[in-house]
């Protein structure tokens, strides 16, 4: 039976939903649930974030994963895939939306292009001072390492930098860097809102950088990865504001 594609964008939370597919080996079984809520993000395996993720109570179990979760009009909104063990009532779902990007992807390059940064990070809480003057989130990203090959390298991003937003979207974590990057294909500029520390105080500057092609992924082993220099990450305190 074929189920058309429907919009995940459109689903809304409380709307009725049902799960197909073989759960423990019973085939084509169906069970009923609701949308619990949106937005939510999980961790793949090979540490990649899934955002937009649906959240349902709809009833899965190994061997539903890969199988349609279907709306009241029998359109597929989403690809059951995960849930949390020992629980009741929590269970995920790839949104149709992102089913249809991945699909175009694989069908015109072979390969879902995703962008490469080229930059070692971690979050970093921001004074409260900083955050007043500059207009930014409690924390940053702080760069420890960088690819000398890099794009960020290569667009002039320096060790302890702190990006504070990108695309004219806050940056306050990692994850945050890589949901912009997610969305923007490869070879683009992309522009970058830094604060440099300099001794005694922080200079605000605007970095574009040629977003790359994920090598990691092309490459397929760990023996041709791009080597990412570490750096001694200077601590908050060591800085003033003027």
């Amino acid at each position: 039976v074929r189920i058309a594609l429907g919009d995940s964008s459109n689903l809304r939370v409380g709307q009725l939903v049902v799960a197909i597919g073989n759960p423990l080996g019973y085939a084509n079984s169906v069970s009923a649930g609701v949308v619990s809520a949106l937005g939510r993000s999980l961790r793949s395996q090979s540490g990649r974030l899934i955002d937009n993720i649906v959240q349902t109570d709809t009833a899965i179990n190994p061997g539903n994963s890969g199988g349609p979760l279907v709306d009241s009009n029998c359109k597929a909104v989403g690809v059951n895939t995960a849930i949390i063990s020992g629980t009741q009532g929590l269970a995920f779902a790839v949104p149709s939306n992102t089913l249809s990007f991945v699909v175009s992807q694989l069908m015109q390059f072979g390969r879902v292009k995703r962008g490469y940064f080229g930059i070692v990070g971690g979050s970093r809480a921001m004074h409260r001072q900083l955050q007043q003057r500059y207009g930014l989130m409690p924390t940053a990203v702080q760069v420890a390492g960088l690819d000398p090959e890099g794009p960020a390298h290569r667009a002039g991003i320096q060790p302890n930098d702190l990006l504070v937003a990108a695309d004219d979207q806050p940056v306050g974590s990692m994850d945050d860097l890589y949901r912009v990057l997610s969305l923007r294909p490869p070879d683009t500029p992309l522009k970058v809102r830094v604060l440099r520390p300099l001794p005694g105080l922080f200079k605000s500057l605007e970095v574009t950088v040629i977003v790359e092609e994920d090598r990691k992924l092309l490459q397929g082993t760990t023996a041709n990865q791009p080597r990412l220099v570490q750096h001694t990450v200077r601590p908050m305190s060591d800085f003033k504001l003027y």
